[in-house]
């Protein structure tokens, strides 16, 4: 007769909970199941199921869309209102490993006070690889789905029958299962986060990003961005869109006029709120009132109508163009913004602004050596061959490497003739800031080449704002950002007309303060 076992080691991401599991747990618990390889599995009396929650660390995301204290409960209630004795325990995100069993049953030690061991513990999973795991490690194994012929459908299959709107996703999940999800909504959580069609699998807008980078730049920018928009602030709720990780807010949060404010920071990037969160764990803003929320403003609104006095977006509304679907989704933005904005409360926009004349062929000088007129396919390379590759060209080499990457990867046409061996290119001026002001980002090129500087003009952005019911106030205006040029664009480049004639550095960025009507 077999040893009985004390255990049931159910690993899982665990985002819903179905009648199916349930009542195979039981069975498994009553003595009535057996292993993989045919062998009768006795449960001790006293057996109970240990839950663990994979990924636990990681949400927002489509791998991951139901957070880990929302799955706990499920867990709770389920196990509750079906008799199965059980504990959670959550385990944190981690790369594909060998490993990875080891990780769950570390974790669950940790976490539980738990030792399971092959002797006193059946791991019950149905995805023949990660069982196969536990099955190098001397642990039985309890197939779940895959021991019935047909095999039910698993969890992760409901959860698709519900963001396909298939209602029959609530007679296959356990009924503990749909009263959660409708309590929270979580149906309609999901839903968004599956079908957003800018934001990736991993909760951003591209899986190319160097976040280190990204987040010391804008964090080395938030004195700068701060000093600039605060005088336009009107207090009370105040939202940072795309605050990536809350350098902004932490100005101000420092502002004694915003003292008794309330301070929220949104951003679609899962990586990035979770640093904001950090650092709020760690006492950096001084108001105590603020907060953070994973959130796309395109998908669905966030705020209730004019519920808010001040949004804020800093270098956001390039993206939302670049990475949606154009100016119609920055139409969709800004309506969105002037429904939460209350009476008198306003939206400052500081971000890039795309050249008048934009149509304007130019003559683009760069300097060489032009040793190659070939550009090469860096998809799949790691961001550092792609930064070392580069970083080696010259500005003449990098532009003919921006116009094989700009329109795979933004979806826009140059128009740019070929490069002359003297370094010459003839352009539409647009074409040439796109280029100069995208060349210098050799930490995130293939991310950057995603995005399109230059979409909108002083003149666009008026005529948006205007037409959705904003007033364009005081304060705004387009800019050109001197050290940029200096610094940045002008370095081993230059922009003349056709006839020779050198051309004024266009407008760089804008100010926008649009208010809402009393």
């Amino acid at each position: 007769m077999s040893a009985q076992l004390t255990s049931v080691l159910f690993p899982g991401r665990h985002h819903l909970v179905t009648r199916f599991q349930v009542d195979y747990l039981r069975s498994l618990l009553d003595g009535n199941e057996s292993d993989t390889d045919g062998r009768p599995l006795v449960l001790a009396p006293e057996a109970e199921v240990v839950w663990a929650v994979t990924s636990a660390t990681h949400t927002g995301t489509r791998r991951n869309p139901v957070p880990a204290h929302r799955r706990e409960a499920l867990i709770e209630r389920v196990a509750l209102d079906a008799d199965l004795p059980s504990v959670v325990a959550p385990v944190p995100d981690v790369p594909p490993s060998p490993r990875f069993a080891t990780t769950v049953l570390a974790s669950v030690q940790m976490t539980t006070g738990r030792t399971l061991t092959p002797d006193d513990t059946v791991v019950a999973c149905s995805t023949p690889a990660v069982a196969a795991l536990y099955a190098a490690l001397g642990f039985r194994v309890a197939a779940v789905e895959d021991s019935h012929d047909p095999a039910p459908l698993r969890p992760w299959d409901v959860l698709e029958h519900m963001v396909a709107g298939d209602p029959a996703w609530r007679d296959l999940a356990h009924p503990q299962t749909v009263e959660l999800y409708d309590r929270y909504r979580l149906d309609d959580a999901v839903r968004l986060v599956h079908t957003d069609p800018t934001v990736g699998s991993e909760g951003d807008l591209t899986e190319t990003r160097d976040y280190r980078t990204y987040t010391a730049a804008f964090d080395d920018a938030s004195d700068r961005k701060w000093a600039q928009v605060a005088p336009h602030v009107v207090p009370g709720k105040v939202v940072d869109l795309g605050c990536a990780a809350g350098g902004l807010l932490e100005r101000a949060a420092r502002d004694p006029r915003l003292a008794e404010c309330d301070l929220y920071g949104v951003d679609v990037s899962r990586h990035l709120i979770a640093e904001a969160e950090h650092r709020q764990a760690q006492g950096v803003f001084e108001n105590p009132n603020v907060f953070f929320a994973q959130r796309n403003l395109l998908r669905s609104s966030v705020f209730p109508p004019a519920s808010i006095t001040t949004t804020i977006t800093v270098a956001l509304t390039h993206e939302i163009s670049s990475y949606g679907d154009g100016r119609a989704d920055l139409e969709l933005l800004a309506r969105r913004i002037f429904e939460h904005t209350a009476p008198g409360g306003v939206w400052i926009n500081s971000d890039v602004l795309g050249p008048d004349g934009g149509d304007e062929r130019v003559v683009l000088r760069l300097d060489g050596p032009l040793r190659t007129d070939r550009p090469v396919d860096m998809s799949g390379w790691t961001r550092q061959a792609v930064h070392d590759h580069i970083t080696a060209l010259s500005p003449a080499e990098r532009f003919v490497q921006f116009a094989r990457d700009l329109p795979v990867l933004a979806h826009t046409d140059l128009e740019a003739g070929p490069v002359s061996p003297d370094g010459e290119v003839v352009l539409p001026l647009r074409s040439a800031m796109e280029f100069l002001t995208t060349r210098d980002y050799t930490d995130s090129w293939l991310s950057e080449c995603h995005e399109r500087f230059c979409d909108m003009t002083w003149d666009d952005w008026r005529t948006l704002l205007t037409d959705v019911g904003f007033e364009i106030g005081v304060g705004s205006g387009p800019w050109t950002n001197d050290w940029l040029v200096e610094h940045r664009l002008s370095v081993g480049a230059s922009i003349r007309t056709p006839s020779g004639a050198p051309v004024p550095w266009p407008s760089t960025h804008l100010l926008m303060v649009a208010r809402k009507p009393h």
